[in-house]
């Protein structure tokens, strides 16, 4: 039998290192993840890639050149910010004649009802529109603030206007509000003689079948029955005629008289901030401060 005994030191087998990184035998790290953001493979950043495909899918699903303030209230803030990113805004004196040249199409095919001026504020140029139910102040930043129905029409109007993707329509000369007495009394009416016309004929129509059925005898109730449910259909389309044309009477003369108030008054309304073409609003002046300090 071998003696392991008189075995030397040195001929003894190495003892393991508890841990192999102590003595550097070790040289494997662990893998770098990356910071968030960093630039993937292809060198795009992750963050960017999803930026990307939410403006995709905020395009697809809302309509753009008919956007409103009722698309405005659907949408998120993240869609918000995909759709309108800060880098591609159309901002400075150039978004002022985009807005100017929108809002005057807007006036004049009565989308949005409002005087336009402009303004200085600061010894720079804005845009007011104002009614008498609001008013709305553009800065150049495409800042819009505002009251009441006049600011909820303008807020897309220039979000759209910013969008370098949006094409302006040229407005037409005469873009002004109209003369209160070159408004009609209502629209519509080719429309409402072609719905007279076929009220008409179910009258006849129900009515000769009645005297049908009273004069021969018929032997059946189908013919006084369909000739009575003539009759009512025609009456019903008569009635929906009367009552669009009174509508329309009350909306043209709700128009002529808010055009009246327009042009009748001397001066504009109190609520709006604007002295001798010059923005007084100070609570805004103090809100500037404010965000520049």
């Amino acid at each position: 039998m071998e003696d392991t005994s008189t075995r030397s030191e040195s001929e003894s087998p190495p003892e393991e290192s508890p841990d192999p990184a102590a003595d550097g035998s070790d040289d494997r790290t662990a893998p770098d993840d990356g910071e968030p953001g960093a630039p993937d493979a292809d060198g795009t950043r992750a963050d960017e890639t999803d930026i990307e495909a939410l403006r995709e899918r905020v395009e697809s699903e809302y309509d753009f050149d008919d956007f409103g303030p009722s698309d405005m209230a659907q949408m998120s803030a993240e869609e918000w910010d995909a759709a309108f990113d800060p880098d591609t805004w159309i901002t400075g004196d150039r978004l002022l004649d985009r807005v100017d040249a929108e809002l005057k199409s807007r006036i004049a095919t009565r989308d949005v009802f409002g005087v336009l001026e402009r303004v200085r504020e600061d010894g720079e140029e804005r845009i007011l529109v104002y009614s008498d139910e609001g008013y709305a102040i553009i800065r150049p930043t495409g800042e819009v603030r505002g009251e009441g129905t006049v600011l909820r029409d303008i807020e897309p109007v220039v979000a759209l206007a910013a969008m370098e993707s949006y094409e302006v329509p040229e407005p037409p000369e005469d873009w002004s509000l109209p003369h209160p007495d070159s408004v009609p009394e209502g629209s519509g009416e080719f429309g409402n003689l072609v719905v007279q016309a076929v009220a008409a004929v179910q009258v006849l129509a129900g009515a000769a079948l009645l005297v049908a059925s009273a004069v021969a005898d018929l032997g059946t109730i189908v013919a006084p029955a369909m000739g009575a449910v003539f009759l009512l259909i025609g009456l019903f389309l008569f009635a929906m005629v009367a009552n669009a044309r009174l509508s329309d009477r009350f909306r043209s003369e709700e128009y002529r008289d808010r055009l009246r108030a327009l042009r009748e008054a001397k001066e504009r309304p109190g609520f709006v901030p604007v002295e001798d073409g010059v923005v007084t609003d100070e609570d805004a002046d103090a809100t500037e401060r404010d965000r520049e300090n």
